[in-house]
């Protein structure tokens, strides 16, 4: 890996959104959740994620998450994402979500 200026950081668009609503991707090759993301003044978005093994549909609603507003839209199995949810690898290569211990404003903007 190599090191990056402040200026590449600054770039990077990361804003706190919540999970409005969670359903299966049909679609996906992979199991995936078609997600609604409420980013506050920069709207509503969609995001299709593999979060199928650590979380159920029910279990996302409302939690706030880590969004990269900024990537150009992708289609996806058959979604338009227009954010993209974060989250780490565990060891077994499955998705933990990178979340927030305390609620927080929709869209703020990671400082």
């Amino acid at each position: 890996m190599h090191s990056i200026e402040w200026q590449d950081f600054e770039r990077v668009e990361l804003r706190v959104g919540t999970l409005l609503s969670a359903r299966r991707n049909e679609k996906a090759l992979k199991p995936a959740y078609v997600l609604e993301v409420d980013l506050g003044e920069s709207g509503i978005k969609t995001s299709s994620a593999q979060l199928t093994a650590h979380y159920s549909t029910e279990q996302l609603i409302g939690r706030q998450v880590l969004c990269v507003c900024n990537f150009a839209p992708k289609r996806i199995a058959g979604i338009r994402s227009e954010v993209l949810v974060t989250g780490v690898y565990d060891a077994d290569g499955k998705v933990l979500l990178a979340s927030f211990d305390h609620p927080l404003p929709n869209g703020a903007r990671l400082a």
